[in-house]
């Protein structure tokens, strides 16, 4: 126990650290002035002015068309798969229902799969579609962020900077060197970077083995910077070729939580109010901290089923942790918690063990993570979704105190509070309208490895993740049909575009807005009070929405458990 509260602890202190370095740089890059030589050259061939300035609609169209188009591409390589030379294994096309999901899937951020990545796709479609997708994607949730702070930051301006300067630079100044430096990192630890598919291998025992490889080292680096998360191999992050050392799993963990966290100290240089991004970085800690207690307690307890028959003690004796079950060895109960708590809070989605062997409420951690959609969340998204309760918060207090709420010195409105319930209520409505539409689908049944309560919670992770554009699942379930491959590709396009662009007209409307005087009855956000109130206004939401779902799956399950109930 205490082995693995340190090891959290030097893995948060060590992110904590970055928060600052990081956090200057992309304040940098959303700031300077100036372009360099390779933004200029880009700018010339895409044929745009990189000194417009765009409205908040401008930029959501921008944005909306751009990602379009870039679906629309990766659809059109994962179709034509089968007829693309260069894959001496001679893998077939996607099917097009299979195609669209993996399309919006890698579009959107979430990196879902319904197939198996060494099965089913070629290294050309690994690099030119899923690895191009994984960087715009994450390049613009990032962008969106840095528009988005631009304009809360602004005062009586009807634009909130370009888009396309905005995505140029997070892809060439942020994104490219970094997973150019942690791709050398990754082949120094052991994983494969090589255009050759596969190769053939003699064991120990004499017999002929075929290995597949690829261009492993670079796919995990954007996978996990760019909280992506979709596997290069079925395994994901728990194949040794993506994740061979202890090292390499923590870097994993580091590489999710780099741009969320940071960005809240580019928020607060942006809005020249510091305090108020180490508020918002407190939130997030917080939250994460509680999960991680969840998670990691659960998990060392083990399931108290299997006590009697000495199985729990036969597993302490050999590691430190109860439930071993669908863990690997090498990273252990710790590592393993701290990966499921910051690929869930991070919505990226990577695994490095089966989700569904969890405890019950050591499930319920990563369902509950997405669902709040708060809890550092991916690149960019994360921030904007907090800033989406922060002001839900103001609104809530001046409503209480009979004062017209005010964030960032300006007087939140009707106007700002309509787009904000429409980014609140969209994610609950994806999750449970889809998951509700699935219930009633007769052929669910014939998707779901396990039936009672967590048959539920395969499908209502399903869409949890989806829609939180996060893309991990309750290992068993089969997504792979035309029924789930378009309604999570729809959960995927709902919850990344009608979460984002309502924010975006937030930003705008605010910019727009003259600032006004601070006066005794002004609520301060940057308060460890405001914190607080933060935190509680997220989990209340998150809870009296959510509680009755999770109450059917993980809970209901739990006391199952603790009454000696299987199913």
């Amino acid at each position: 126990m205490t082995e693995g509260i340190t090891q959290f602890v030097v893995i948060l202190a060590i992110m904590t650290g970055l928060v600052v370095v990081l956090g200057k740089w992309m304040t940098h890059l959303f700031t300077s002035p100036k372009h360099n030589i390779i933004e200029r050259a880009t700018y010339r061939i895409l044929g745009v002015d990189p000194e417009e300035r765009m409205s908040w609609k401008r930029y959501g169209i921008v944005l909306l068309l751009s990602n379009a188009a870039m679906l629309l591409l990766g659809y059109f390589l994962l179709r034509m798969q089968g007829f693309l030379p260069g894959d001496t294994l001679a893998r077939a096309a996607q099917t097009p229902d299979l195609a669209f999901n993996t399309a919006a899937s890698f579009t959107t951020n979430t990196n879902w799969q319904a197939y198996s990545g060494e099965s089913s796709l070629s290294n050309f479609s690994q690099m030119a579609a899923i690895t191009f997708l994984m960087s715009i994607s994450a390049a613009t949730g990032v962008a969106a962020a840095g528009g988005f702070i631009r304009g809360l930051s602004r005062k009586t301006t009807a634009d909130i900077g370009s888009y396309w300067v905005d995505f140029t630079r997070v892809l060439y100044r942020l994104l490219l060197p970094l997973c150019f430096v942690m791709a050398l990192v990754y082949v120094w630890q052991g994983m494969p970077q090589t255009l050759s598919a596969d190769a053939i291998v003699t064991t120990l025992e004499g017999v002929k083995q075929q290995l597949i490889l690829g261009p492993v080292a670079s796919f995990e680096t954007i996978k996990h910077i760019g909280t992506n998360g979709g596997g290069f191999y079925g395994m994901n992050a728990a194949h040794p070729f993506e994740n061979p050392t202890p090292l390499t799993n923590t870097l994993h963990i580091l590489s999710m939580l780099l741009i969320p966290s940071a960005l809240t100290y580019t928020f607060g240089s942006m809005v020249l109010r510091r305090r108020q991004g180490w508020a918002f970085f407190g939130a997030f800690l917080v939250m994460f901290i509680g999960f991680l207690a969840l998670v990691y307690s659960s998990e060392q307890g083990g399931n108290p089923l299997l006590s009697p028959m000495g199985v729990n003690q036969a597993q302490t004796a050999l590691q430190a942790g109860g439930n071993m079950e669908g863990k690997e060895l090498r990273f252990g109960i710790a590592q393993t918690s701290l990966f499921v708590t910051t690929t869930t809070a991070a919505t990226t989605g990577s695994v490095d063990s089966m989700h569904a062997s969890l405890t019950p409420l050591g499930g319920l951690v990563p369902i509950a993570q997405m669902m709040l959609n708060n809890v550092f969340g991916g690149d960019g998204v994360g921030l904007i979704n907090l800033v989406t309760y922060a002001i839900l918060t103001v609104f809530l207090v001046g409503m209480m105190i009979g004062r017209t709420p005010e964030f960032l010195g300006k007087k939140v409105e009707a106007r700002e509070m309509k787009y904000v319930m429409i980014a609140v209520l969209a994610h609950p409505f994806s999750i449970l309208g889809f998951t509700a539409l699935a219930c009633l689908m007769p052929a669910t049944l014939g998707s779901l490895a396990n039936m009672g309560p967590h048959g539920f919670s395969e499908v209502l992770y399903a869409y949890t993740s989806g829609t939180a554009n996060n893309g991990s699942a309750f290992a068993g379930f089969n997504a792979n049909t035309p029924f789930f491959n378009t309604t999570i590709g729809l959960a995927m396009l709902i919850g990344r575009f009608f979460t984002l662009l309502p924010m975006l007209a937030v930003a705008g409307v605010m910019a727009a807005k003259k600032a006004v005087p601070e006066g005794p009855g002004t609520l301060s956000t940057a308060t460890p009070l405001f914190t607080g109130l933060l935190v509680f206004v997220v989990l209340v939401v998150g809870g009296l929405t959510f509680l009755p779902a999770l109450a059917l799956g993980p809970i209901v399950e739990h006391l199952l458990m603790l009454a000696g109930t299987t199913f």
